[in-house]
């Protein structure tokens, strides 16, 4: 079998239109991303994600960014609220702190796991390993674990085991660290002027520690003291150093290819983001023009790519057997009998 394209693409509305069935069995994208324009109902959701992997003809990952709290593309009346990350772990006070934020952690991707395989979603765009720092801008600084590496590694690695668990691949992000931007990379470029010590020993220390991971997206950040040039997703210094300093030789995607971070055009950026040693192009808007320029410039995964995309499928498991009614109990014992959880 020849390999997927090297790109994760996601459909405009809540169907898939025969032009875009045609167009993904074509660009055979090695993935698919859903959004909430692509969200109505239980029904209607199982129905795409059945249809996106038809249309490619094999069991492709299908992803969706389910953090919980303001990042959350599945909610009421049909899935459950969550509180903001980080609000939820600094719930946990008083004796036993750690032990019951980091079970909380479990608890919520177990069961935000449970929503999304019901829907045919098995892979999830969390956790989140940045620090949260006080000049974090708002767009993150909510949906981090934590403020210090030691808790935020400890969250981090309760909300992968619980995605797993529930048979939702993780996607650890945004490697090598967001937490010291101070600007929104959707609107402009985070410039990071810690010196490369600093960021080794707290912003990549997180990701070190959680490297074994099956998949991770990047950063659109720039890390001056290493590459002042380029945002990490597009810096080979940056990508050499992710593979190992801080060791993490998965499954390695973008984050949004079509970002105000970047620069240039979009064909340009796809290069320069495989080039630097990205595996996957991720492309969300579902712009039909601007997905048929992404597919062609990312061409089919390389051979490392392959295997490392193959790997990480592997992590792919069923769902261990759990009663969730006992897991949601749980959970709201943890938060002190708080309705939205």
């Amino acid at each position: 079998m020849s390999a997927a394209g090297a790109c994760i693409l996601a459909p405009a509305g809540p169907e898939l239109t025969a032009q875009e069935r045609e167009f993904f069995a074509d660009a055979a994208p090695w993935g698919f991303i859903l959004f909430a324009r692509n969200v109505e109902t239980p029904e209607q959701l199982r129905r795409l994600t059945h249809d996106l992997r038809e249309a490619v003809g094999r069991e492709a990952p299908v992803l969706i960014d389910q953090e919980g709290g303001r990042v959350a593309r599945l909610g009421p009346p049909h899935w459950r609220a969550w509180l903001p990350p980080l609000e939820q772990v600094e719930r946990a006070v008083g004796a036993g702190a750690p032990e019951r934020a980091a079970r909380g952690m479990w608890l919520r991707y177990r069961l935000i796991a449970n929503e999304l395989r019901a829907v045919g979603i098995d892979a999830n765009c969390a956790p989140i390993a940045d620090i949260a720092e006080g000049t974090t801008h708002p767009f993150l600084k909510n949906r981090c674990y934590g403020t210090d590496l030691e808790t935020v590694v400890r969250m981090a690695r309760a909300s992968a085991q619980g995605l797993l668990a529930g048979g939702v691949l993780p996607v650890l992000k945004h490697i090598p660290g967001h937490g010291r931007a101070a600007v929104d990379s959707h609107r402009d470029v985070p410039l990071v002027g810690a010196s490369a010590a600093d960021l080794s020993g707290r912003d990549f220390a997180a990701f070190r520690a959680l490297a074994d991971l099956p998949m991770a997206m990047t950063a659109h950040v720039v890390y001056e003291a290493i590459d002042p040039g380029a945002v990490a997703t597009c810096s080979p210094r940056m990508i050499t150093l992710i593979r190992t300093e801080i060791g993490f030789g998965n499954l390695l995607m973008s984050d949004d290819i079509s970002m105000r971070a970047l620069a240039g055009p979009l064909e340009a950026r796809c290069h320069l983001a495989l080039a630097a040693g990205c595996d996957l192009v991720l492309h969300c808007n579902g712009d039909a023009g601007e997905m048929r320029v992404v597919a062609a410039a990312s061409g089919r995964l390389s051979a490392d790519g392959q295997r490392r995309a193959e790997a990480a499928l592997a992590a792919r498991r069923a769902p261990e057997a759990v009663d969730i009614s006992a897991l949601e109990a749980e959970l709201s014992e943890l938060l002190g009998g708080q309705r939205d959880i």
